[in-house]
């Protein structure tokens, strides 16, 4: 998809301490949890702005499942994953407790946490990719949620979790990076598909290899943890063209991203999910991805943004075609949830307010009526931060997103939506 002009708007957020271990320092390449390599891309980012707030603890529990994971390491570098604990397919009735720990130890307040992967896994549509730099999307995650990278010599350092489950162990990056930056390298798929994002590659729109984030340019708290965001600005993406366990063609999914409703613009495209392969505009309804800004060349909803769209290639939609939809409400709380989901013959756009409240269905029905959305011809990359033809103009923050194999049931998106506002986004 074409770029379009920039209207960006600002960005701030609140700083506190951090605490927990040191993580082993990382190598140039990753593992993956099957033992097979990947690769991480370079570039640097783009910084934002700091501010400053207290926050304060809330805490919850519930119970989850798991199963092991495996990591590997060779040469006295570190493998860039390691795969934790990964639910299984089964599990308990979602649970709307976000299962986050009361306090800056990381410990878990009482028995087992609950992450968004549970309840997904719990409804028979497990997550497929699970991506964040602040939080374990699983209860009995322990492993690698981010890598940066130090300017000063381009050694590399994973950062982990405080305990299972629980927040990202921002003391690791503030220790590695002290006198120098860092961009982000790898976000880690906590997924069993072992789905991590790096630098994207050069596309069909842009011809060079997308920047890496700074790694430091947002720092929040989730409940009284100070952790770090993925910020984006015009040049900056991510992706992973050979994936494992994402749909392709028809096949249903869901995807959300919580991301920031004071840091969008109107480029294309600020988005997080399925692409096509080959890094080139394939066609129509060869993407399915949540999108979060103002960009207005395709459709629009109510007033003037940001909204919650499909990117489903060749056009944001937010109903059948490119009339505003009314239903589509502009969201501007700090911290926002986005989702899209895919089925056949259909699909609907949910968002609300990441920090309170439930979901609003802003769309859900029929795929648009251009040729091509129906039948989906979905191929089944990732990308975060970008369109599907590496159209790299676009300005967001991501905090956390999932993708599902199978379209989640309205129950497990509420009690994901509550586990979110649970966790404690800026507090």
């Amino acid at each position: 998809m074409a770029a379009a002009a920039l209207a960006l708007t600002g960005c701030s957020s609140p700083d506190t301490r951090a605490t927990g271990f040191d993580a082993e320092e990382g190598g140039a390449s990753t593992g993956h949890p099957d033992g097979s390599s990947g690769s991480s891309s370079g570039g640097t980012g783009s910084s934002g702005t700091t501010g400053s707030s207290s926050g304060s603890s809330s805490g919850g529990s519930a119970s989850g499942s798991s199963s092991g994971g495996v990591s590997s390491s060779s040469g006295g570098t570190d493998s860039g994953v390691d795969a934790g604990k990964t639910p299984d397919a089964g599990g308990e009735t979602p649970d709307a407790e976000a299962g986050v720990d009361s306090g800056p130890s990381g410990t878990p307040d009482a028995g087992t946490v609950t992450g968004p992967c549970d309840i997904y896994a719990a409804s028979a549509t497990p997550c497929v990719a699970a991506h964040s730099t602040v939080r374990a999307l699983y209860g009995a995650y322990d492993g690698n949620l981010y890598q940066v990278k130090r300017a000063s010599d381009g050694t590399t350092r994973n950062v982990g979790v405080l305990s299972p489950g629980g927040f990202a162990n921002s003391a690791t990056q503030d220790s590695f990076c002290t006198g120098t930056t860092c961009t982000i390298s790898i976000i880690f798929d906590q997924s069993a598909m072992a789905n991590h994002l790096t630098g994207a590659p050069a596309g069909g729109h842009v011809h060079t290899p997308d920047n890496e984030a700074s790694a430091t340019s947002q720092k929040l708290t989730l409940s009284g943890h100070a952790v770090y965001a993925v910020v984006v600005n015009p040049g900056t993406g991510y992706r992973i063209d050979k994936t494992a366990g994402i749909a392709t063609g028809d096949e249903p999914e869901g995807e959300y991203m919580v991301t920031s409703g004071t840091h969008f613009n109107g480029g294309c495209c600020f988005d997080y999910g399925n692409a096509e392969t080959n890094n080139d505009d394939d066609g129509n309804g060869t993407m399915e991805a949540v999108y979060f800004g103002n960009e207005t060349a395709w459709g629009s909803g109510a007033g003037t943004g940001p909204w919650v769209m499909a990117d489903l290639e060749n056009g944001l939609y937010t109903a059948t075609n490119f009339t505003p939809n009314p239903m589509n409400t502009p969201l501007t709380t700090p911290f926002v949830t986005a989702m899209v989901k895919g089925y056949a013959g259909g699909f609907a756009l949910k968002g609300g307010d990441a920090q309170s409240g439930v979901l609003k269905t802003m769309y859900s029905g029929a795929r648009p009526t251009a040729a091509g959305y129906n039948p989906m011809k979905k191929q089944g990359a990732i990308i975060l931060g970008i369109g599907g033809d590496n159209s790299n103009g676009s300005a967001g923050t991501f905090f956390e997103g999932c993708m599902t194999s199978g379209d989640p049931p309205d129950a497990a998106d509420d009690a994901v939506q509550a586990n979110i506002v649970a966790a404690g986004y800026g507090r």
